[in-house]
């Protein structure tokens, strides 16, 4: 069985982390409107497409080599590489089309790189508590540091929340940095050739399937922009933000599971794990998706602003593909896991050519309801082809997204025994 303790712990976190992106929402909405909200989406969105670059060797890779080599020489390469890549990419960018904030994304490119070689490090040595509380930190002092500078400082403008995210990136570094580095000797921080190559060939194949994936996930912003505007993008953006929150459920789960399929030889058990995980993550998820849109639409009004009153129509077009997400994150960490990533390659690249073709077509017509319908379908078709490919496994039945009565009971012991 899965350590049920771990499983608890990563779920609250990520409950927690949940609760604080919702409110990082609500803000910034509500402080710099529509327009604002487009302008932080398209950066966030950059910073992305930096990031998987730079998790050639920051991603993965460092989890899945952690238990293989010394820390010194993963480390050496993904510090190395997350300076050139975070620098070199921005500049790229800038070149190929005007990049609004050029240098506060090379700033987060770096940062936020730097930062992800230590938390990745903490899974692939089975911590999972630090990386649980590095994650929670990165929205906890990015809120305090929002406050600092816009209530403090007097920093009000929609920079402030790019200088925030920064401040963040460095402070998480140097801690986490601290906490790496003191088990770490001088001695042995060496060049290999051989190890370079390992990191790279793995992690450029796990970072283009999860760039195909972003793609799908990311590219209606870009359409939306070119064809409605930025302030189009800051309204889909809500929805977006609604389902990569309900995902945290099935990303702390999938991080628990990668950590430990990488360390184990056992392919029953790997296959059992991953069957628990995919039933728990496809439960709780849809009972997220039931209360988002319980909710009236005048809610989200309230809650984000007049300008956000399609969020509720917006959010039930996504359902469908929400759902089907949470169901493959669970399934694409086991094949990551065990070195499988072809088909992870299949799955995006399919679902990307869907977003391509379609989006063409329906955002000039449809906008923001074509962008939704877009991204659900090609969340379904993706999805519908990892799991088909998992189904050929390992039997499976309708029972198997049902959590049992004793698997209940004992998840409850675990978590009252905690508290006790």
């Amino acid at each position: 069985m899965m350590k049920q303790n771990t499983i608890v712990k990563t779920f609250i976190s990520r409950f927690l982390i949940l609760i604080l992106n919702f409110g990082l929402v609500i803000y910034t909405t509500n402080m710099w409107g529509s327009e604002g909200k487009g302008t932080i989406s398209i950066v966030i969105a950059d910073l992305t497409i930096v990031g998987f670059f730079c998790n050639i060797f920051v991603g993965s890779s460092v989890t899945y080599f952690a238990s293989k080599y010394k820390t010194e020489q993963i480390l050496l390469y993904a510090y190395l590489w997350s300076v050139l890549i975070g620098i070199a990419v921005p500049l790229i960018f800038s070149i190929i089309r005007p990049v609004e904030y050029l240098s506060y994304l090379i700033g987060l490119s770096v940062l936020s790189s730097l930062l992800a070689a230590n938390i990745n490090l903490f899974v692939g040595q089975q911590n999972i508590r630090m990386f649980n509380l590095y994650t929670i930190l990165q929205q906890v002092v990015h809120i305090v540091f929002i406050i600092i500078i816009v209530y403090l400082i007097n920093i009000t403008s929609v920079v402030s929340y790019f200088i925030a995210q920064l401040s963040c990136f460095a402070v998480l570094f140097i801690t986490s940095s601290f906490q790496i580095l003191r088990y770490c000797e001088i001695g042995r921080i060496s060049f290999s050739k051989k190890i370079r190559n390992k990191l790279f060939d793995y992690g450029w194949k796990t970072q283009l399937s999860a760039f195909l994936q972003f793609l799908n996930n990311r590219l209606s912003f870009y359409f939306l922009e070119f064809f409605n505007g930025i302030t189009s993008v800051g309204v889909f953006s809500i929805g977006i933000a609604f389902s990569e929150a309900i995902w945290t459920v099935s990303k702390s789960l999938s991080v628990v599971l990668y950590s430990d399929v990488v360390n184990t030889s056992n392919h029953n058990i790997a296959i059992e794990k991953t069957k628990i995980s995919l039933k728990i993550s496809f439960l709780v998820t849809l009972l997220f998706i039931i209360i988002i849109l319980l909710l009236p639409a005048q809610f989200y009004v309230m809650i984000f602003g007049k300008d956000f009153s399609e969020t509720k129509r917006i959010t039930l077009f996504l359902s469908p593909g929400i759902l089907a997400i949470a169901v493959s994150n669970i399934i694409g960490y086991y094949f990551a896991g065990v070195n499988k990533l072809r088909i992870l390659n299949i799955k995006s690249v399919i679902g990307l050519i869907f977003t391509i073709i379609s989006s063409f077509f329906i955002i000039p017509r449809w906008g923001i309801t074509g962008a939704c319908i877009i991204t659900s379908v090609s969340y379904c078709i993706s999805s519908g082809l990892l799991f088909w490919k998992f189904y050929e496994l390992t039997e499976f039945h309708i029972r198997d997204f049902m959590i049992s009565k004793s698997e209940i009971n004992l998840l409850l012991n675990k978590v009252l025994r905690k508290n006790n």
